[in-house]
């Protein structure tokens, strides 16, 4: 790289913001809309050096212009659009709306899950659980008693999956 653009990239660095964004206007011929220190310095670092390297190469300008022009954008929405919306709010408002675990299936369902030789059957109730004639508040202390470890019950009864991360 030409030592001259290596010492007015060096420049840069030094300057303020309101001295960058002069010279943004001066390298580009229209006023910056950011006053990001960092921003600015990057942009105009970059047109310095491609205007002493050389711009993109013809080849990759007309290329650029191609996969511009075969974008498919889409002009309208789906036929389904505002359906979808409709029951994606009416979903989210009966989260919202009710005091109970959204995750758990109505009252009245009833969970297995296969633990060795035993079958684990629940039943969900309007508030906690019902395992082998007894009531419980969570799910989790029914897995808990069932393993005699930690678990999460909605992990336990597969309603939930384990976030990685």
């Amino acid at each position: 790289m030409d030592i001259t653009v290596i010492a007015a990239i060096e420049k840069l660095r030094t300057v303020n913001v309101a001295a960058l964004k002069m010279h943004y206007q001066k390298v580009f011929g229209e006023e910056s809309r950011s006053s990001n220190k960092q921003f600015l310095f990057r942009r105009i670092a970059w047109r310095l050096q491609a205007d002493a390297e050389g711009n993109l190469s013809e080849r990759a300008q007309l290329r650029s212009v191609e996969i511009a022009d075969d974008a498919d954008l889409r002009t309208r929405a789906p036929k389904d659009f505002l359906r979808a919306a409709a029951v994606n709010q009416q979903w989210a408002a009966d989260r919202t709306r009710s005091g109970r675990d959204w995750r758990l299936p109505a009252p009245g369902t009833v969970l297995t899950r296969r633990l060795k030789n035993r079958q684990i059957v629940v039943k969900v109730l309007e508030e906690g659980f019902e395992y082998e004639s007894r009531r419980y508040r969570s799910l989790s202390a029914i897995a808990r008693e069932v393993t005699g470890t930690r678990w999460n019950g909605l992990l336990f009864f597969g309603l939930a999956e384990r976030r990685h991360g």
